[in-house]
């Protein structure tokens, strides 16, 4: 089983090695937008990117705060918060179950996930503990910094490195063919998205094609 706050510490570790924000993570990354992904209290984000512990919380109170979490968030669109009601149609079930569900904490898994799709929630929204699902949120940006601070670390991929491994034994010919193809397909001009610089022509991905001048 992960050991979510070592896997954490680890991530916010180097976050801060990233970032140059040792014990400062909450003044680099958008705290705000962490909570709304993950349910997670923006005063328990805080304390964990800051190393520090949270208070334990048990399953039902989870589901009854993540819920609630839901209702204040997910507003509709005349800013008002749905109803047990509307919830309960989304959950497909009755109002009286989802009643039970945030006095038990105890939701059906079925039901739960209608409501956490409904909403684009992130998987196990309910259940994880605020550790697990701050982890969860905080691997893409962990992604995000490292891309950033390595351009390269896409093109190092097995498939890369076979291709690396092949090209002594290819001649200048294929060398340079190979090199005009990549360049080819990674140049991009700035604000024509969908589209890709071949020479001076732009070739859509949609087969249409304009001349540069």
């Amino acid at each position: 089983m992960i050991d979510a706050h070592a896997s954490l510490a680890e991530v916010r570790e180097r976050l801060e090695e990233l970032t140059g924000r040792p014990g400062r993570l909450s003044e680099e990354l958008d705290v705000a937008a962490l909570s709304y992904r993950t349910g997670v209290p923006v005063a328990s984000v805080v304390a964990l990117l800051a190393g520090e512990s949270v208070p334990a919380t048990t399953l039902s109170e989870r589901v009854r705060q993540r819920l609630d979490f839901v209702r204040d968030t997910r507003r509709r669109p005349d800013g008002k918060r749905h109803s047990l009601d509307e919830l309960a149609r989304i959950a497909g079930t009755s109002r009286q179950w989802l009643s039970e569900w945030r006095t038990s904490g105890l939701p059906s898994l079925e039901h739960a996930d209608r409501i956490r799709r409904h909403f684009d929630l992130p998987a196990g929204f309910f259940t994880a503990d605020d550790a697990e699902a701050l982890l969860a949120a905080l691997q893409p940006v962990l992604q995000e910094y490292e891309a950033k601070a390595d351009p390269l670390a896409a093109l190092r991929t097995p498939a890369f490195y076979r291709l690396a491994r092949r090209a002594p034994h290819m001649s200048p010919r294929k060398l340079q063919a190979l090199a005009e193809w990549a360049e080819m397909i990674t140049e991009r001009q700035t604000g024509d998205e969908g589209s890709i610089l071949v020479g001076n022509v732009h070739v859509n991905v949609h087969g249409h094609h304009d001349i540069v001048v």
